[in-house]
């Protein structure tokens, strides 16, 4: 029997993030490495921000949105905020709720660009190569001498 197309819209819809993605995900292995490498450096951040002000978009969402991108292809800010509207796998990983505005293009920008200033992205990369390790994830390729 053919289905019936549907186009009114569910009044109320509860989507539990953590069911959506696939166990065997790569991203859950990947999250499961960043986000304590991101606790560590939480004092660094405390320091890269001013205590008045409006909010900024988090610096750990900061790296973490940097990592989709290069997963994912994504070259440009302002198409990664677009997916990131839609994409409950990239909203999953960032840690944000389905309600929760996207960052704006230019502010995403403007705060990627005070992460290079602080080299924080070396640091949080420092610190993942360095748990890598320490859990034999690494190989460490032998030095051919000639």
């Amino acid at each position: 029997m053919r289905g019936k197309e549907t186009t009114q819209a569910g009044m109320l819809c509860l989507v539990d993030m953590e069911t959506r993605v696939p166990r065997d995900h790569p991203l859950r292995s990947i999250k499961a490495h960043t986000d304590p490498a991101l606790r560590e450096l939480s004092l660094v951040f405390g320091r890269m921000y001013s205590t008045i002000g409006r909010p900024s978009i988090p610096p750990e969402r900061l790296l973490k949105a940097g990592l989709l991108m290069a997963f994912y292809s994504v070259r440009i800010e302002r198409l990664f905020c677009e997916m990131l509207d839609y994409n409950l796998l990239f909203r999953w990983f960032l840690g944000m709720n389905m309600m929760e505005p996207v960052f704006d293009h230019y502010t995403f920008s403007r705060n990627r660009q005070r992460l290079l200033e602080h080299d924080v992205a070396g640091r949080f990369f420092s610190v993942i190569v360095a748990a890598a390790r320490d859990k034999g994830l690494m190989r460490v390729k032998s030095q051919l001498v000639v």
